[in-house]
């Protein structure tokens, strides 16, 4: 997930996500939850074959929560905060925050996103979780999911466990609310195959992006650890 190559595509979000309404006093009755993350979370334009698990998550939750989507195709936690959406994201009025990163900060040592799992992705997670809760909103943190890729075994690949596994360690350490959706969507992957998997992801050249289908999947997953995370959280999704 190049930022770059991934801007013409979210252009539309990107574009949408400076407008977002906030929480106005004629709305005091919903929930808002923001989502902060990158384009494998993010909303795309709707003449795009990509989708974030975070533009089908609302189908997963009950009518007064608003979910208000400010993830940042390209964006780790290194890049984020300088789109702007990082404050959009702490003026939100929302309720609850869920952070997804690790696919971008994955990336070669050499590029401006990236981040060593057990310093800069650590320190800068745990920026969020404070920040999140000065401002009154509840962190949870999500394991960066899975890309389609799998290994000469037939398993799923593991390049994002180190970020995943760093993502577990801070929400110990600070007591955060944990969807570990690298778990069941490495679960997932393994159980189909990778023949079995071929239209969960938009093409065998692009495995990290997914179809509506596969994010539909994906945001089942988002919704299962919501359930999971907190008894007021379990109050947001549909039965």
């Amino acid at each position: 997930m190049k930022f770059v190559g991934c801007l013409g595509a979210c252009v539309g979000i990107f574009l949408f996500s400076a407008s977002v309404p906030l929480m106005s006093s004629g709305a005091k009755s919903e929930t808002v939850v923001v989502l902060v993350g990158d384009s494998t979370v993010a909303d795309w334009a709707k003449e795009k074959p990509a989708r974030g698990w975070g533009q089908l998550l609302p189908e997963y939750l009950v009518g007064d929560v608003r979910v208000v989507n400010l993830a940042v195709c390209g964006a780790s936690t290194k890049t984020f905060p300088d789109t702007g959406n990082w404050q959009k994201a702490l003026a939100s009025g929302a309720r609850y925050m869920l952070i997804q990163f690790g696919h971008n900060d994955s990336h070669a040592p050499d590029k401006p996103e990236s981040t060593k799992a057990d310093g800069e992705f650590t320190s800068n997670l745990e920026r969020f979780i404070t920040e999140a809760r000065a401002a009154g909103i509840t962190p949870i943190l999500v394991t960066p999911v899975h890309r389609r890729m799998y290994g000469a075994d037939g398993k799923p690949s593991t390049e994002l466990a180190p970020y995943a596994a760093a993502t577990r360690r801070v929400a110990e350490k600070m007591n955060v609310p944990l969807i570990d959706l690298y778990t069941t969507s490495g679960e997932y992957f393994e159980k189909i195959g990778e023949a079995g998997s071929v239209g969960i992801t938009v093409s065998d050249t692009d495995r990290s992006h997914f179809t509506e289908q596969g994010a539909r999947q994906i945001a089942g997953f988002v919704a299962v650890g919501l359930k999971d995370a907190s008894p007021e959280a379990a109050q947001l999704v549909k039965p």
